[in-house]
């Protein structure tokens, strides 16, 4: 709605929201009667939301406990106060509207702080982990044409080598060459005042490139900061919530659940900092918080159940797994022991949460879920391009799709490439039954033939996950003169077993027995999986490696081979 004043674009928007409070125990009403908000052309969501329902708010909105136990609170009021504070500092030094504005800051109170305030500024934030080494940093100024960088004292020196023209913000002790953050407190607590088109660029996220050097994802000041309906009804924070996530800054999933998905429902953020993940801690975090709502990767899951889960923190409502998909035994173990159900749900960087298993909803094992209010999602037959009940994960662009990226910046061609034909291509595969759930099969360039037969490398380390020696599994084709390529299992063993011939043996009959024929994993190697900066294992790697021993001919030394055990010849796997 052209000439739309920001009050107007506020009221929309939380009723949009409230509309999907009001229904988020019935997925079908809420599908139905959805509609994203009209913010107009011009919004900022920091000013136009947070700081509206942040005005006068003593609720907390941020709250940190560190491992030594000391811990500091926000409240809504406080954090808007304070980011305004920040972004008139920012201004006066300089960064102005458009810039491209690199964070990299752990999980403390200044990243809010920060980005609050550069998108108060118009700004675009660049979130980066605080685990990239200088060539990494020098990839991404570079490409990103950055213009401001962030980073703590403590990780200054690696910007030495990063050449380029760009501001330095260096939070902590004084660094010399670098704004020092803490100066900010002596700036006036003015409240900006940047028009933003909604169209305009917001954050530019790297994805985990798992495949190919990072893609750069351009969100706009609407597909995120409004998108994130979807995530929050996924997540099923309500108002007055203290939802965790683990999660690390620098990924879009930190946005999903430590950001924009909570403070749009009026939650608490609730973060946890700790070294190394330690299980019974964890719980007494989650009981001590009262945490409602508690998101995780798998790898967390796999971790608690693998130690004393013991009973369920009294305030847990909602549980939730993200990041990768989640297997079925893992899912039934904490439901056992905690009478809760891990709700999936599925998303990309490019995109905000698309499809999840709602609170309350009906769930279907294995089951990604439904697609969320307001998304419409076709799968389609990558031969043929036309629809079909298996095929390629797609947003349908004949209707509205508020939460998809703009594109990736500075890249036309993989932006065409993803956007064409009608339809955003994700490269998953999945299966839509006969009531509407959709079960995700695998990535279009992981999925492989043996024979000819279709593998997914999903389903297979789903099973493999079952068995207790298999802590992690990544499933590649190796190649193979008649069957084109047979199944290779890389395992990450669980704590007090080991890499010898009795495990390889286990493991190989559990396979055998669980899958399949024409799923039959012929060889296993215990291996450290090599993985992304964000976590994600890096299947390219792997089949690379298969490949290249093919190709020389030669056997992996660490691998087990099922003509090793002679014993296997009689076991037999599901028909």
């Amino acid at each position: 709605m052209e000439g739309m004043n920001s009050l107007a674009s506020t009221s929309n928007f939380r009723t949009s929201r409230d509309s999907l409070l009001e229904l988020r125990e019935d997925h079908g009403a809420a599908s139905a009667m959805f509609r994203w908000p009209d913010v107009g052309d011009t919004f900022n969501w920091a000013t136009d939301w947070f700081d509206v329902m942040a005005d006068g708010n003593s609720a907390v909105a941020l709250w940190i406990v560190e491992e030594d136990g000391s811990e500091v609170k926000v409240t809504f009021e406080e954090m808007a106060r304070r980011s305004d504070q920040v972004a008139i500092w920012l201004a006066h030094h300089g960064v102005g509207k458009g810039d491209h504005v690199m964070v990299m800051l752990g999980n403390q109170v200044e990243l809010w702080e920060t980005m609050l305030a550069i998108m108060k500024l118009g700004a675009v934030i660049l979130p980066t982990s605080t685990v990239l080494g200088t060539a990494d940093l020098a990839d991404r100024v570079q490409r990103g044409r950055v213009n401001h960088v962030f980073a703590n004292t403590a990780d200054t020196h690696r910007f030495a080598e990063v050449t380029g023209h760009y501001g330095r913000i260096a939070v902590g002790e004084p660094t010399a060459g670098w704004l020092h953050y803490a100066d900010s407190a002596g700036a006036p607590a003015d409240k900006p005042a940047v028009a933003v088109l909604s169209t305009d660029p917001s954050l530019i996220y790297f994805t985990s490139g798992t495949t190919s050097k990072p893609k750069m994802v351009v969100h706009s000041q609407v597909s995120y900061p409004v998108g994130h309906l979807t995530t929050m009804y996924w997540l099923g924070i309500r108002p007055g919530d203290v939802h965790m996530a683990i999660s690390s800054p620098g990924w879009g999933k930190h946005a999903w659940s430590c950001f924009f998905s909570p403070w749009i429902a009026e939650a608490t953020v609730f973060v946890y900092n700790y070294t190394r993940l330690d299980p019974p801690t964890l719980l007494a975090q989650l009981e001590r918080a009262e945490v409602s709502t508690f998101c995780a990767p798998p790898t967390v899951w796999r971790m608690l159940i693998q130690s004393a889960i013991g009973e369920r923190p009294s305030a847990l409502r909602e549980i939730l797994s993200a990041g990768e998909p989640l297997n079925p035994e893992v899912i039934s173990q904490v439901q056992a022991a905690w009478g809760l159900v891990i709700r999936d749900g599925y998303g990309q960087t490019e995109t905000t949460a698309i499809i999840g298993n709602a609170a309350n909803s009906r769930l279907k094992a294995g089951s990604m879920g439904l697609p969320l209010p307001g998304v419409t999602i076709s799968l389609v037959d990558p031969l043929t391009g036309e629809p079909a009940e298996e095929g390629e994960v797609c947003l349908d662009l004949s209707q509205p799709a508020v939460n998809l990226m703009s594109g990736y910046y500075g890249d036309e061609k993989r932006s065409s490439d993803v956007i064409r034909d009608g339809y955003f291509h994700t490269g998953d595969v999945a299966q839509r039954d006969e009531t509407g759930y959709i079960t995700f099969i695998g990535r279009t360039d992981d999925i492989f033939k043996s024979s000819d037969f279709k593998v997914s490398p999903f389903e297979v380390e789903s099973v493999l996950l079952e068995h207790p020696a298999v802590a992690e599994a990544a499933v590649v084709p190796a190649p193979d003169d008649t069957r084109l390529n047979i199944v290779k299992a890389y395992i990450a063993l669980a704590t007090g077993w080991d890499d010898g011939a009795d495990t390889a043996r286990e493991v190989l009959r559990h396979a055998l027995q669980n899958l399949p024929p024409y799923m039959r994993v012929r060889r296993v190697e215990f291996f450290e999986l090599p993985k992304t900066n964000s976590g994600k294992i890096r299947r390219v790697e792997l089949r690379q490696r298969e490949n290249d021993a093919a190709t020389a001919g030669q056997r992996l030394a660490g691998e087990w081979r099922e003509d090793q055990f002679p014993e296997l010849k009689g076991s037999s796997g599901p028909r």
